[in-house]
């Protein structure tokens, strides 16, 4: 009996020393951890953030871990340093090859398919600079010009036509904006440059956008092309057209050709028949 009560109370001391060691470890582990590391990191981040007074540093600095050649290309340019025409057109050719695709694809909105006598009015935003303009201003331009048609005047009651198209090609010569760009690349060496993008030209009195609705219309289609207008560079004149529709001829005598069958209707566009040529081809035309 003797012997036993002499085991358990040994093994009961054991474990009870072994249990006080091993919380006496661990919380020894964590105190070193998150005073070590905690502690001189947050050191570290606030004394990098005070800017050298010139007195020197008495603590290390740390080195900056990215490469000295990590270098990385310039940009999109802004619209400024395409605005002016310089040159000749460079469209795409097999002599131009690479050149991306033009960011506007569809030139004309609203109810296109709408017949010629449907829509009288028509107001055309014009170009009053000789200058360029990017195909993603004239998609920012078709985008927002649409969208306020379409909530205000309604869906189908108007047509928008993009009037020009974008065929110049411009170009980049991409430089090197690193340190240690001058060992990588020379300055003037190949500066041709490669394609990047289109831009329209357009000159002085050069029609940009055309809308053609319906006489209720009128303030929200000059609402819309004033608002388009902010997408382009220069100035630009809003101008109310004298013509029916797209076509043409005057609104004051499309009523009285109309009656007298003189107009030649080719879809959404019509024209006065001309009185010159073979007698059975106008025949044909008048009386079909």
């Amino acid at each position: 009996f003797f012997f036993f009560f002499f085991f358990c109370f040994f093994v009961f001391v054991f474990f009870f020393f072994c249990l006080f060691f091993f919380f006496l470890c661990f919380f020894f582990f964590f105190f070193f951890v998150f005073f070590f590391f905690f502690f001189f990191q947050a050191e570290d981040g606030i004394r990098d953030l005070v800017r050298s007074r010139g007195l020197g540093d008495v603590y290390k600095r740390q080195v900056s871990t990215q490469s000295t050649w990590d270098y990385t290309f310039m940009g999109r340019r802004p619209a400024r340093c395409y605005r002016y025409w310089r040159g000749k057109a460079f469209p795409k050719s097999r002599y131009n090859r690479g050149v991306p695709d033009s960011h506007i694809r569809m030139f004309d909105a609203g109810r296109k398919k709408a017949r010629y006598d449907e829509f009288p009015l028509c107001i055309h935003l014009v170009s009053d600079e000789k200058e360029q303009l990017s195909s993603e201003a004239l998609e920012a331009a078709r985008i927002t010009c649409n969208k306020y048609l379409m909530g205000k005047a309604g869906k189908d009651v108007y047509h928008l036509r993009i009037r020009v198209h974008p065929w110049h090609v411009i170009r980049i010569n991409k430089m090197l904006s690193c340190a240690g760009a001058d060992r990588l690349q020379t300055g003037m060496r190949g500066a041709f440059g490669k394609p990047c993008g289109k831009v329209a030209r357009v000159n002085i009195g050069q029609i940009i956008l055309s809308i053609r609705c319906k006489e209720r219309d009128r303030r929200h289609a000059l609402e819309a092309m004033r608002r388009a207008s902010f997408k382009f560079p220069g100035r630009q004149k809003i101008f109310v057209a004298t013509t029916h529709g797209f076509s043409n001829i005057p609104r004051a005598d499309f009523g009285q050709l109309k009656r007298e069958g003189q107009l030649e209707k080719h879809g959404n566009h019509v024209k006065i028949l001309s009185k010159h040529g073979p007698l059975k081809s106008y025949l044909k035309k008048i009386m079909p």
